[in-house]
Order: C-alpha cells, then sequence, then structure tokens
C-alpha cells in the first residue's frame, strides 16, 4: 500500500474521530442511558461503589463495570452528561485500534485502516456515542481479549493475562455469555485446522482461571448486595442470589426465556437490524456474506479468517435464537463485520467496483434526501443549514473523490458518515431533546429553585429527571409514601398529568413549570411532522405542595 492511500485512510479516521466528539457535547437520552448515568451518580453520592440502587430500592439486572467507570469519570469531571459519555468514547477509540492491530496481524496494514475506519463510520457506533449504553464497552473488550489471545498463540504468557483481563472486563460488563464471541471462533478455528492439541494446552486453561480471578470484584460485590441479604425484596421475591442471577438467570434465563426478565424473540431480527445498524456498509456486508460461501473466495485468505467470521456467525446466531433481543446487541460483532467488508472491498475491481460505487452514490443522495426531508418537516432550529451541510458534504464527496477506485468507493461512504454524525449532534438530536421532559425538568429545577428537594411521583421510567435534578430525588409510589414528607417546604415533585388534579385538589399544589414529554428513542413519522407532534406529546408538571 502506498503512502497516498495510507494518509488518505488516517485521514478519513480522524475525520471521522473529529465529528463524532460532537456527540459528547449533547444529553443524556432515556431510558437506558439515563438511566445507568443516574445509578453512577448515585454511587458517588453516597460514597458507595458496592451497592447498585434506583430510586433508593436494590437494583439487579447490569453488572457494575459499565458503572463504575461512569461514576470514575464523574468523580474527575463532575456529574455531567459530558462526563457520563466520555469513558464510552474512548473505549470505543480503544476498540478501534484493537480492531487495527488484529486485522493488521492477520492481514496487512491496509485491512487493518479499512476496517477501522468502517467500523468507526458504522451507523449504530455513531449512534451509541450520543446514546451511551453498554455495548461499546463490551465490543471493545471483547476484540481485546481476542486479540491477545490471537497473539498468544505465539508469543508469551503476558498476552494470556492481558487477554483474560479484557475478557473478564466484559464480563464485568454484561455476563458470562460474552465468553462465546471470544472463544467461539478460536475453538472452531483449532477444530477446522485439526489443532486438537490447542484445547489441551495448560496456557488456555490459565485463562480461563485468570479469568474468574479478575472477575471476583463483580462476584463480591452480589455477594454482598444480596446473598448476604436474603431477606431483600427483589423481583417481587425475597431469597434472591445476586450469584445466581449473574451465572444463569441473567444471561441463560434471557435467551430461554424462564428468568425474571423476559422478552419476544424474532429469528430475523438481526438480519434487518444489521441493514439499518452498519449503515453505509451494510450492502457491502452482505455481498461479503454471499461470497464467503464460495470456496473459491476463500482461497487465498489466512487460515485464521475462520475466527473471524465464525466468531461473528455463532454470534449472530446466538443473538438471533435469543427471545431477548435488542438492536444495539448488534455492536459486540461489527469489528468482525468490518473486517469482512474490508476484505470484500479491496477485491472489488471494473464492473464490481463500478456497481457498488453506483449503490453508494445512491444511498449518499437518499440519505440527503431523507435527512432534508426530516428537517423540513420537523422545523428544528436551524433546519436550512442542516440542509445546507449536507449537500455541500455530497457535493463535495463527487467533486473531491472521483475515478474508479477503491478509495472513492470507501471516500464517498465514509463522507455520508460525517454528514449523519454532524446532522444527528449538531441539529437532531438537540431538538429532540427538548421533548425529554424529566431532563429539561431537572435543569430547570436546578436553575430555579437549587434549593428545592427534588422527587418524582408515580412515574418509574424518568431517569433523566433523576439524573439532572440535583442531588438523588425521592421517588413516592404511592400517596401514603408522599403523605410523610407533605411538610417538607422544600418539596418539589416531577410528576405526569394523569396525578395533576389530586394533587391540587387534595395536597393544595402549585404548578411551577410544565413540560412536554415523548418517548424519544422511540421515533415516528407522526413525532417527526411538526404538524402532527402535539397529538402525542404528553405533559409532565414540577409542583410544590406548599
Amino acid at each position: 500500500m502506498n503512502l497516498k492511500d495510507i494518509t488518505l485512510y488516517k485521514t478519513l479516521i480522524a475525520l471521522m474521530v473529529f465529528v463524532s466528539v460532537l456527540a459528547l457535547f449533547g444529553g443524556v437520552m432515556e431510558p437506558d442511558s439515563a438511566l445507568y448515568a443516574s445509578i453512577a451518580k448515585n454511587m458517588v453520592l453516597r460514597s458507595d461503589w458496592i451497592n447498585i440502587y434506583v430510586r433508593g430500592a436494590d437494583w439487579l439486572d447490569k453488572p457494575h463495570l459499565t458503572f463504575w467507570l461512569a461514576a470514575a469519570s464523574f468523580k474527575i469531571f463532575g456529574i455531567t452528561a459530558f462526563a457520563y459519555k466520555l469513558p464510552s468514547f474512548l473505549f470505543g477509540l480503544l476498540g478501534a485500534w484493537y480492531l487495527y492491530k488484529l486485522a493488521k496481524d492477520i492481514y496487512n496494514e491496509k485491512t487493518g485502516l479499512i476496517s477501522a475506519l468502517i467500523f468507526l463510520s458504522s451507523l449504530h457506533i455513531l449512534i451509541s456515542t450520543f446514546d451511551v449504553r453498554a455495548e461499546v464497552y463490551i465490543t471493545t473488550f471483547t476484540l481485546a481479549a481476542i486479540y491477545h489471545y490471537y497473539k498468544a498463540h505465539d508469543h508469551s504468557v503476558k498476552h494470556i493475562v492481558a487477554g483474560s483481563f479484557f475478557a473478564a472486563c466484559a464480563i464485568m460488563i454484561k455476563g458470562i455469555f460474552v465468553l462465546i464471541p471470544v472463544f467461539g471462533g478460536f475453538i472452531i478455528y483449532w477444530l477446522l485446522t485439526k489443532q486438537f492439541k490447542q484445547l489441551l494446552k495448560p496456557k488456555w486453561w490459565l485463562a480461563i482461571v485468570l479469568i474468574f480471578i479478575f472477575i471476583i470484584p463483580e462476584l463480591y460485590t452480589l455477594y454482598v448486595q444480596f446473598d448476604l441479604h436474603p431477606e431483600k425484596l427483589v423481583f417481587g421475591k425475597t431469597g434472591v442470589s445476586g450469584l445466581k442471577f449473574f451465572f444463569w438467570d441473567s444471561q441463560f434465563g434471557r435467551f430461554f426465556n424462564n428468568g425474571p426478565i423476559k422478552g419476544k424473540g424474532d429469528v430475523s431480527f438481526f438480519l434487518h437490524t444489521t441493514l439499518w445498524a452498519f449503515l453505509p456498509w451494510s450492502i457491502l456486508f452482505y455481498s461479503a456474506v454471499v461470497n464467503l460461501f464460495n470456496k473459491k473466495n476463500r482461497a487465498n485468505l489466512p487460515a485464521e479468517s475462520i475466527m473471524i467470521w465464525t466468531s461473528a456467525a455463532i454470534t449472530f446466531l446466538l443473538f438471533s435464537l435469543s427471545k431477548f433481543q435488542l438492536p444495539h446487541y448488534i455492536l459486540i460483532i461489527l469489528p468482525q463485520f468490518a473486517i469482512i467488508t474490508a476484505l470484500y472491498i479491496q477485491k472489488l475491481e471494473n464492473k464490481s467496483l463500478k456497481v457498488f460505487l453506483t449503490i453508494q452514490n445512491v444511498l449518499a443522495v437518499l440519505i440527503v434526501v431523507i435527512l432534508s426531508a426530516v428537517a423540513i418537516f420537523f422545523r428544528f432550529t436551524n433546519n436550512y443549514v442542516a440542509i445546507t451541510v449536507l449537500v455541500i458534504l455530497l457535493m463535495a464527496s463527487f467533486l473531491i473523490f472521483k475515478g474508479l477506485k477503491t478509495e472513492v468507493l470507501l471516500a464517498r461512504s465514509v463522507l455520508i458518515s460525517v454528514g449523519l454524525m454532524i446532522f444527528l449532534s449538531v441539529f437532531f438530536y438537540p431538538s429532540v431533546l427538548k421533548y425529554e421532559s424529566g431532563r429539561e425538568a431537572g435543569n430547570w429545577l436546578k436553575e430555579n429553585y437549587p434549593e428545592a428537594r427534588a422527587s418524582v411521583l408515580m412515574y418509574p421510567d424518568a431517569y433523566s429527571f433523576d439524573f439532572y435534578a440535583q442531588g438523588e430525588p425521592e421517588y413516592f409510589w404511592s400517596y401514603e409514601s408522599l403523605d410523610q414528607f407533605k411538610e417538607d417546604k422544600n418539596l418539589v415533585i416531577y410528576t405526569p398529568e394523569s396525578e395533576l388534579a389530586k394533587l391540587k385538589k387534595d395536597y393544595s399544589a402549585k404548578v411551577l413549570k410544565s413540560f412536554e414529554y415523548y418517548h424519544i428513542t422511540k421515533l415516528s413519522p407522526k413525532f417527526i411532522n411538526a404538524k402532527t407532534r402535539p397529538q402525542l406529546l404528553e405533559h409532565f408538571y414540577l409542583v410544590k405542595l406548599h
């Protein structure tokens, strides 16, 4: 690969990272991001990094590491949305670096750079920079574990230690099922290449032992919070073991849909999820997968390639067969998707390259048209500025990058993602977040009544209010619990419209401010359209009892 190509790929990666930074300055979104941010906030306020609480009650679902990382950032930078998002963003960059290293070592530097570029510019990675959950952490930790275990085939024991540390971190983010994408590809690779002795080598058994040593902090915290206190009420019953939930119910219980947290599975869910989540690369990726089924197309690839696509395949199959499915799960195997796509793109030439250049050109135009329509119908601030930026980027991609070359295909596709990220971070999400009433109410209360004792009445999903309001808000599940605090002159209640009449009648409540609400992670055409939006909006209020 010549210096010019290396410079182009590194420039595009730098551009993608630069525009992604914009997402750090937006708000925290409900429900999951706001919930996780409020948990980390409580850890800092209570100076308690062992017990996880939501609204003062014991909470058992996700392991601790996501919250520890956010809480550590809060301690350094203060309790802000920026501080919550920063660790995930930095670990996402670390994941891109590990992806580059892995693809470079198995294939070459060009494949490494293209893989990292595809990963950083895929739509769900862009969205996850704004709507921060746990999956970016899992993606990086599983990828880092795979890289170090790959290096451990021929190098010192330090890679076994590092691989096991990152595998343990992934477990402390999500649970033991993350070992499937980590080890699944290796085991199938060994079996298909008849390296059966690898399964018996002491270093791999040492890796398993080290993983269990490294997850001791998680096991300890679960034991202290739940197993030592069988009297606690969790999932509506007592005697709940945190360790059993961690090893079984949160993983196998969800997969078989017989645990305390249930879902509805659809075997085709991740097929159509990938179609939008991996934009603008999804059509190229599906073509690459079809291409892999031809044995002749795999002939010149290193044997270690088996490890890449079998890791992706078994994880994808596991997700598809599970009864508990969420779109952001797909992030975990986007690095493998990126490598598969990068290899395929490099093989394109002449007619096939021309076909995919045409497809990507049409896709670019469609995205600009769709986003422009959203800007016009939503009527957010500076919508025509947003459209202008999109059109300029589209025109630049055609004027600057010309010819029938792989670099043109990559550059135009990346500029689609650059436009998407600018549109989402600078124009779209800031306008949409105005309808996250918990955030708006929390900020308003903090600015206008800094001495207020914030509280929530009869609304379980106001996690953005929990995060943005001053301190740790009180939660009232009933009016009986509210009665214990009704003499508190500093009490300010955040409540839905359904409770307003009773508060006015029985408690002489005074409305301080009203807020419009919509579940912004479930966007619909009616909400996007400014004319029909009022039909969907709910109303929430901040009220004072005295």
